[in-house]
């Protein structure tokens, strides 16, 4: 069994996944490393005719494709996608992003290696990730709040990572589960990690992978259901896992940023509210363990919001 799965899933990207294919195949050690290389095709409206003869024309190779008969949303597209790899460390690309070090593979490799060497129990890794446009390192794609004092370290422990680009290995899905499957988009990486965390696994940033990532610097205005579902996930995983102080003051302070990045939609508003509400009677707390919460202080996380 070679080491690595790589999932891309994507949704309405065709030409952006077809690059993707492209820079994959040309990394170092694809065919020694990699057992499957899997693009889910999200029930996208447009056509991935050349990414599937891009496929077609490497009979025998790594790379799979498979098309949903529905859009399943960011989590439940992962989990259909790990369900189809069968490699120990699976690495998840968003379908606008491309590998900018050849070495890549190689490097990720070494990367659980030494963490295992070293002791530690990283079951998740995150990457460093630029603007494809500019070459500006992306902060809402470095997984610390404190962006300006750690954006030069080379490597530190966390208390979750992005979905643009990361790496986790599979033993963390057969202890901690999947991603939340009731999470359609935002937040469910906060979910798997604390979970993760609890079940005994770390969580680390390392420089040595370095990602493209087709975002604008200006970031992307999500659309407004979008945005009130990454406050009401996030309330969400505040209320499951961490003491209940943080739930307020995570849905408080979310319900701001709604308003400020919605126009002010106070209708949006008042749904989301709504939903928060009903979060206490809907969700099962599963409070962290001591040496989860030891932990988050340890590595300095940011809870309030």
């Amino acid at each position: 069994m070679k080491p690595l799965s790589i999932v891309i899933i994507t949704y309405n990207r065709p030409e952006d996944a077809l690059q993707l294919a492209e820079n994959i195949d040309g990394l170092t050690g694809l065919h020694q490393l990699v057992e499957e290389v899997i693009f889910v095709n999200n029930r996208s409206s447009l056509s991935y005719s050349a990414l599937e003869s891009f496929i077609a024309a490497r009979p025998g190779g790594p790379f799979r494709y498979y098309a949903t008969e529905e859009n399943l949303g960011v989590s439940r597209g992962r989990n259909y996608a790990i369900r189809q790899s069968t490699a120990p460390i699976l690495v998840f690309l968003d379908d606008d992003a491309l590998f900018r070090n050849k070495d890549a593979l190689l490097q990720i490799v070494a990367l659980f290696k030494e963490e295992k060497e070293q002791g530690r129990n990283t079951g998740i890794a995150g990457f460093k990730v630029f603007y494809y446009d500019t070459g500006g390192l992306q902060q809402t794609a470095f997984p610390h709040k404190q962006f300006d004092r750690r954006k030069d370290w080379p490597h530190f422990e966390t208390y979750y990572f992005t979905g643009c680009a990361h790496a986790i290995r599979r033993e963390v899905f057969e202890q901690a589960g999947f991603y939340p499957e009731n999470f359609f988009y935002g937040m469910e990486e906060y979910d798997l990690s604390y979970r993760a965390l609890d079940a005994g696994f770390h969580i680390c940033y390392d420089h040595r992978v370095a990602i493209l990532h087709k975002e604008s610097p200006a970031g992307r205005l999500p659309h407004r259901d979008k945005l009130r579902g990454m406050w009401v996930n996030k309330s969400r995983v505040a209320w499951k896992y961490l003491p209940k102080k943080y739930f307020y003051t995570t849905a408080l302070l979310w319900s701001l940023e709604y308003l400020k990045k919605s126009g002010w939609d106070w209708k949006g508003f008042w749904k989301g509210w709504k939903e928060v509400r009903q979060i206490p009677s809907g969700e099962v707390r599963h409070l962290l363990r001591p040496e989860s919460q030891a932990y988050l202080q340890k590595v300095e996380a940011r809870l309030t919001y």
